[in-house]
């Protein structure tokens, strides 16, 4: 969804690639780089002004050398400056960080308030899987009573989880709500999440309820649950919703939308209000603890490793990752396990999304074909797999060209595209087993380490001059061969 923010800021340090120093005039260019991109992605204009006056008045400052751990100092170059100067602000903007919860209520009650059809009923869900993990015993309460298909999802989730959920038909949502917390006490759940009714646009009948269901239940956390899609439309309604109910954070969804990101920027600022999670999708897993520093690098194109090593955490059993690794290694990895490995990766979330938090993926992505990052392509391996035999996906060696034509056929694929998986997949394992081969063996290790020393002498590359001596040495060597070979004949 940081597409446009991304390439902005890709562009200001290309205007300052080669400079010697930051001036006025060089670093104007690059400003107007990041101001449009800001603006294209529906940054709110005054949060836009005051962050270009901050990021310039810092970027004109000393650069300062940094000191490395061994107390050697490495001078940054301005390019460097500059972007270090946008990323400071940048989480300055969206921090600080604040992801706590008052849980302190017999029971705590959590409110979730905003529009109709910003996610308010699956961010629910997600909270309530959150707080299962975390050891405590949830309670949904569906007091959307004006959208029945709200009140079937949210019972749909509530069976997912084994969370139970309350809800009485027709029963008006301030009585509900009260009724929830007592029913929450005698089922000894500990924490009640309230999913309220939303509004197209800001109502005031429906703020009026609200505060009524605010007044009554005493809710220890309001979460404002921001559809990061509308843009500057959200900063406004947050202001409202905040004004009337002093909510305590924002929740912002559909991040892996075709979002533009300005809401992400805009609403902390706006509002002073912290950003407390992050959702993508609609699985139940699919929330995240905001970290500015993490969605500031993701902006600046840098990844995010300490966010994907978290999800990787959340997702994968480290037990089972480091047997798999180990049979990889071995060269005993199946097709079985490869489908593991893809439903692994796909858990984490879209495979672009994935890719985009890795360091300095960004750009490499931006010159692969579309297909080359398409979770289509994912499915379409999974078909061809799938249409294998158990016995096939176990044993990949027995894998044949006639084998071949009755899975293309199964798949619905050609027999090139299962032949290439095929050739693919035999070529990983190989070269996986050759590592493991090396890893396992020190004296084939250190061969290999004498072969790259030696290569680096190699074709395109400059050979290590000789003295005169060694030169003379490797001459007679050459004379003493030929002779050799001449008496041989």
């Amino acid at each position: 969804m940081f597409d446009v923010l991304t390439r902005g800021f890709r562009n200001a340090r290309l205007k300052l690639q080669g400079k010697a120093e930051l001036t006025e005039e060089n670093i104007s260019e690059a400003l107007r780089e990041v101001r449009t991109s800001l603006i294209q992605a529906d940054v709110q204009i005054g949060v836009v002004r005051d962050f270009m006056d901050r990021v310039k008045t810092k970027a004109l400052g000393e650069i300062v050398p940094l000191t490395l751990p061994d107390g050697s100092e490495i001078k940054v170059t301005p390019q460097d400056h500059f972007i270090k100067s946008c990323y400071d602000e940048m989480v300055d903007l969206m921090g600080p960080v604040d992801t706590s919860l008052s849980l302190e209520g017999n029971p705590s009650v959590v409110m979730m308030v905003g529009l109709q059809g910003s996610g308010k009923t699956t961010t629910a869900g997600k909270l309530a899987k959150r707080l299962l993990a975390e050891g405590h015993k949830p309670l949904l309460v569906a007091a959307d009573i004006y959208r029945p298909a709200a009140i079937d999802q949210l019972m749909v989730v509530g069976r997912k989880l084994g969370v139970p959920v309350f809800s009485i038909k027709g029963m008006d949502p301030v009585t509900l709500s009260k009724m929830a917390v007592t029913q929450a006490r005698n089922l000894k759940r500990d924490v009640v999440i309230i999913d309220t009714a939303g509004r197209l646009a800001i109502d005031n009948e429906l703020m009026i309820e609200l505060e009524q269901i605010k007044t009554t239940v005493h809710p220890e956390n309001i979460f404002f649950v921001v559809d990061a899609m509308i843009g500057q439309d959200s900063v406004r309604t947050a202001q409202e919703f905040d004004r009337r109910l002093d909510f305590t954070g924002f929740i912002l969804t559909k991040l892996d939308g075709d979002a533009r990101g300005g809401a992400a920027l805009s609403i902390k600022e706006v509002t002073g209000k912290p950003i407390k999670f992050l959702g993508q999708g609609e699985e139940l897993d699919r929330l995240e603890e905001f970290r500015p520093e993490g969605l500031a690098q993701r902006i600046l194109g840098f990844g995010d490793v300490v966010g994907l090593m978290q999800d990787f955490e959340k997702h994968i059993d480290k037990e089972e990752a480091e047997a798999d690794a180990a049979k990889m290694l071995k060269g005993e990895f199946s097709y079985d396990d490869f489908v593991k490995q893809i439903k692994n990766i796909r858990r984490m979330g879209p495979l672009r999304e994935v890719f985009a938090r890795l360091p300095m993926i960004n750009e490499l992505m931006d010159q692969l074909p579309p297909e080359a990052m398409d979770d289509e392509v994912l499915s379409k391996t999974l078909a061809i797999i799938q249409s294998m035999t158990r016995e096939e996906r176990k044993h990949p060696d027995l894998l044949s060209r006639p084998r071949f034509a009755r899975i293309a056929r199964g798949c619905g694929r050609s027999v090139q595209d299962v032949t290439e998986l095929h050739e693919r997949f035999l070529m990983a394992r190989q070269m996986m087993s050759g590592l493991g081969n090396m890893i396992s063996n020190p004296d084939a290790m250190r061969e290999m380490q004498r072969s790259i020393r030696e290569g680096m002498g190699g074709k395109g590359l400059a050979k290590p001059e000789l003295s005169v001596d060694e030169k003379a040495e490797r001459r007679q060597k050459q004379l003493e061969r030929r002779r050799g070979r001449k008496r041989g004949q």
